[in-house]
């Protein structure tokens, strides 16, 4: 009988730590104390992130683009994930404060205290500055409001347990620049364009079993989460075009053989046209200076 006592409170002591364990963690609370958000910088942010392009409504084109209903789906290994609203009305963001736009962005948590799902890249924009948080939290406000109610993620057991999510993260998630070294100012902010807001490494490389990329083989190539294709390998060892090349392609959608963008890219290609010239230029310096990988 005292066997099993103690077993009962090494499995309680067990349960418990692992709960803890499992927690969300939330960024400090004077993370974003004397930050004024600033909405016209705010919505060059929105843009390098590529906000509207995953949380429009599917099929929205021009302005509309700018009602973030979401609803569009993103099928993948573990489930298929909907877009949720995030337009700044009651169903979306609208009652947000910046530090819990923040906890969602860099720390993947609701305002509830609940784990997003990494389908919303935050491991990528773990990296952001705080005042890109305030400066994009400011634009958001300003978008149109959406009343349609966010759809229901379509997962299966176990991926369908949150609580989950907060091993995922000790594994997974972390604030480390990819590009180490000494870097130019030019390659400086093109690693903050590609690594923290455009979150490219999302679908240029390779992930484990668990979802976790290959930073050991960053931006070689990936599988279509899709299904459909794969994404190609953007590192100098298959990406052979001039910066002014990569900038001409991000700028018009079109390759140096004359052929067009296509698939999810268009977005991007759309977003990054929107970005000064000296954005493009510094993603192309920092394409160009990321380690080859065949």
């Amino acid at each position: 009988m005292r066997n099993l006592s103690a077993l009962a409170v090494l499995a309680l002591g067990g349960a418990t730590f692992a709960w803890w364990l499992t927690g969300p963690s939330l960024l400090p609370s004077a993370t974003f104390d004397g930050i004024t958000g600033d909405p016209v910088r705010g919505e060059l942010v929105f843009t390098a992130a590529g906000c509207a392009s995953c949380h429009m409504a599917p099929g929205a084109e021009g302005e509309a683009e700018l009602v973030l209903a979401g609803g569009q789906s993103f099928p993948s290994d573990f489930g298929t994930f909907k877009a949720p609203n995030i337009s700044p009305s009651d169903q979306g963001i609208g009652g947000w404060t910046v530090a819990e736009l923040g906890n969602a962005l860099m720390r993947g948590v609701s305002p509830e205290g609940a784990h997003y799902y990494p389908a919303l890249p935050y491991t990528s924009y773990a990296k952001m500055q705080p005042k890109d948080v305030a400066d994009i939290h400011a634009y958001m406000q300003g978008l149109p409001p959406s009343d349609v109610a966010s759809e229901p993620h379509d997962l299966g057991f176990p991926f369908n347990i949150r609580r989950s999510i907060g091993v995922w993260k000790l594994l997974f998630l972390n604030e480390d620049w990819v590009l180490n070294g000494d870097l130019t100012p030019e390659q400086t902010r093109g690693r903050e364009i590609v690594e923290a807001l455009a979150h490219c490494a999302e679908c240029h490389t390779p992930r484990n079993a668990l979802g976790g990329m290959h930073t050991a083989r960053w931006m070689a190539g990936a599988p279509n989460p899709s299904g459909e294709g794969t994404i190609p390998n953007i590192t100098p060892a298959k990406l052979t075009w001039s910066e002014g090349e990569i900038v001409s392609y991000l700028t018009s959608g079109f390759t140096p053989e004359y052929d067009s963008v296509g698939g999810h890219m268009v977005h991007v290609v759309e977003n990054m046209a929107k970005l000064p010239q000296s954005d493009r230029q510094a993603v192309a310096a920092y394409l160009k200076a990321i380690p080859a990988v065949e």
